[in-house]
Formats: C-alpha cells, structure tokens, sequence
C-alpha cells in the first residue's frame, strides 16, 4: 500500500524575523497592548495609500465586529443583514448587544450575499413583517439599522450593488473582510475600505497571523474614536503607558460600557513581521492556487473557484458535484487535511432558537455547504505536498 505524509489543512508561515520581534518584546519589559500595536494599526493602514482611514487593533476580529456594531448604535429591536453562509461570529455580534441577525441566501453560483435577495429582505422589515415569510409571526422582526457582507474566501463580495441598497435604506455597511487581506474589490479599491468599516482576523490560519487578533478600519474619526474606547473599557483616553512613564497621568474616566478588547504588544508585534511580508506570502498562495485551478480546470466532478488577481486566496473551495462527505473521507485518508467552509448559520440549533427556519429558504447557501470542500492553502507548503494533494484529487473520478 502507498504510504501518504500528512499535510494538515493549515500552517502558518512563521520564520526567524518573527521570533525575533516576540523576543523584543517578551525582552521589553511591556507585553499589553502599546507602542507594538501603535505602530502595528499605522502600518496596516498604510498599505491601503488613504490617509482618511483609521485603524483600530483588536483582540479578534470577532470582538472588533462586535465593536463596530456597538459603534453604529445598534441595539435591542433592532436587525442586522448577514449571510446565512459564513461563520457563528457574524451573526452572534448582533445578539451580544440584544439584536437580531437576519440571514440571507448566496447569489446562485457563488459564496456571497444575494443583493436582490438583501433588498427584498429589508423591504420586508421595514414593512414590519417576519424576515422569512409566513411562519405564524415567530422569527426575527425589527428595523434594519446595518448589513454586515462577508467576503468568502478572499473574494469580495458585489459591493457595489450592495453600497446601493445601504444608502436606499439607510444602513450602515460593516465588511466582514476575516479572508480577505490583501483582497481587492476591483483595482484601487480595497476589501474593508469600501462600506462604513471594514473588520479583518489574524487568527492562525489566516493570510497573515498574530496568532488571535484582528483590525478594524474606518474612515468616520468620531466611529473611530468610539471603538477604540470601547475596545478598552471605554475609558475616555489612551492610558496604555501609564505605568511605564512616570510623567503620564493616572486619571481616567469610564465614559460608557467597554470592553476588553485591546490588542497586546507581543501579538502585534508577530503581525508587524506578518505584514511586513503579507504580498511575499499572497504571491507563495497565489502559485499553489494557479496549481491547483491548472490541475482541476478539466475535471469533470469539480468546479474550480473563480480566479481573480483580486483573490486574497485564504481558502481553495472545490464544488464537489456529488458524494462531498465521501471526498472527504477519502481525502483524509489519503493524509490531506481538508475543511468545510460553512455550515450555513440557519441550520444551528441556537438560531433556530429564534426561527423556525427551513433549508428552501435559503437553498444556494444549503447547496454550496453539502458540496463545499476547502483544500489545504498554506504559503510553505512545498511542491510535493501540492503535488500529492492533486494527486489525491484527481484519483476521485
């Protein structure tokens, strides 16, 4: 029998610059957040060449969606648009502040939220009925105050159409931008740049890494300021260094209810180095991505994701035609180390808590999650291992 080494679904591409910056700081006396993440947020924002923007470092992007909600005044009677195709974190940020998320289904033949199915959705609040249709007035109702898109994978969303509807009703627009630095949505315009704030994730697996953390980016300073207050217990100023400078004050005041959010020094300073070289490691996805698509264009069980020089390709999706759970079990024991990217929201018990939701509502996203399979996509994966996992692939026919 062959033998098959192991390749693991994700690894991160850590190397001797970044175990370096952790020494410095671990060596400076100062682990929480401070001048590491200072110069962490300037840097992120730089990348993006808009001197309007400001960046805000936070403990998750989870925590900074949460935040951002809380910024835009969202609260109880109140409804949040997401996609019911994504993870629990886009969704759950809205009934953290007494909200609740309205789902919607994809667009067909992709990822991503529907834009006509997001206008009939708000529409339908507006008027004061069920999100979903008849089902005995029992699911979420409310005024629709934010849509929160979710570009998968590190494709973007059409943003577009969607900027269009959120200033036909009045919505605030939060990117869920989690897969998607460095990802465009067309040339110059940038994923998280687009809407009212954009929400990235540095967890493990993502195109750069602080090992948990995220970033928020918005261009409103008074938003601006209310997130990085929240984010710290919403004291009133920046008091990050007053045990280490004996001339800073040690007043403050708490001014609203915050949390604890911020983003160590010891972690920004891993994304430093991570962002230093996050085109060098896009170029390394991009090659093993082009592998992949040049491998499986011909295949006849498959479609090959779509391919964009936009594309931050934090995730390779195939679309299995038939018996996905079979490939998977398949890949595994082949030693490829393989995900699904989602379970649609609208089948977890805890949300069907609030609806009695059915699959026919939202068929493209029940579709997309019984034939979605994510193969591995990490920078340092090497030749062979790329190799063995196509090898692995086209067995499957």
């Amino acid at each position: 029998m062959r033998m098959h080494t192991t390749i693991p679904f994700a690894v991160p591409s850590i190397g001797a610059a970044e175990e370096s910056a952790v020494l410095r700081v671990l060596r400076s006396g100062w682990l929480t957040t401070g001048k590491e993440t200072l110069s962490f947020e300037k840097e992120f924002k730089a990348v993006f060449e808009d001197p309007s923007l400001h960046a805000i470092a936070v403990s998750s992007a989870s925590a900074g969606l949460h935040i951002a909600l809380k910024a835009c005044g969202v609260g109880p009677g109140d409804t949040v648009i997401v996609p019911s195709y994504t993870f629990t974190s886009t969704a759950a940020a809205a009934h953290f502040l007494g909200a609740q998320a309205v789902f919607v289904d994809c667009t067909p033949g992709t990822f991503h939220i529907d834009p006509v199915k997001v206008e009939e959705t708000v529409d339908r609040l507006l008027q004061g009925y069920c999100a979903y249709g008849w089902r005995g007035g029992f699911g979420p109702k409310g005024k629709p105050k934010v849509l929160i898109p979710v570009h998968y994978g590190g494709v973007c969303c059409d943003m577009p159409a969607l900027i269009a509807i959120a200033q036909q009703y009045g919505l605030k627009i939060i990117e869920d931008s989690a897969h998607a630095f460095p990802a465009r949505v067309s040339p110059g315009i940038w994923a998280g740049t687009y809407g009212d704030i954009g929400v990235f994730s540095f967890y493990a697996t993502k195109t750069i890494t602080t090992g948990e953390g995220g970033i928020i980016l918005c261009r409103d300073g008074h938003l601006a300021e209310s997130m990085s207050r929240i984010r710290s217990h919403g004291i009133d100023r920046a008091v990050w260094n007053r045990y280490t400078d004996v001339q800073a004050s040690w007043y403050y005041e708490v001014v609203e209810a915050g949390y604890k959010y911020n983003l160590p020094d010891i972690l920004a300073a891993l994304g430093r180095v991570q962002l230093s070289r996050a085109f060098e490691l896009l170029e390394k996805r991009r090659a093993i991505a082009a592998r992949y698509t040049e491998a499986f264009r011909a295949h006849p069980l498959v479609t090959i994701p779509r391919d964009s020089v936009e594309n931050a390709w934090h995730l390779y999706p195939l679309y299995v035609h038939s018996h996905r759970d079979v490939w998977i079990s398949l890949l595994k024991s082949k030693g490829i180390g393989v995900s699904v990217h989602f379970i649609p929201l609208h089948t977890m018990p805890y949300y069907k808590t609030f609806c009695a939701f059915l699959d026919s509502d939202f068929p493209h996203a029940y579709e997309n999650f019984t034939h979605e399979l994510s193969l591995p996509l990490w920078p340092d994966m090497s030749e062979e291992q790329v190799s063995q996992v196509i090898a692995a692939v086209n067995e499957l026919t």
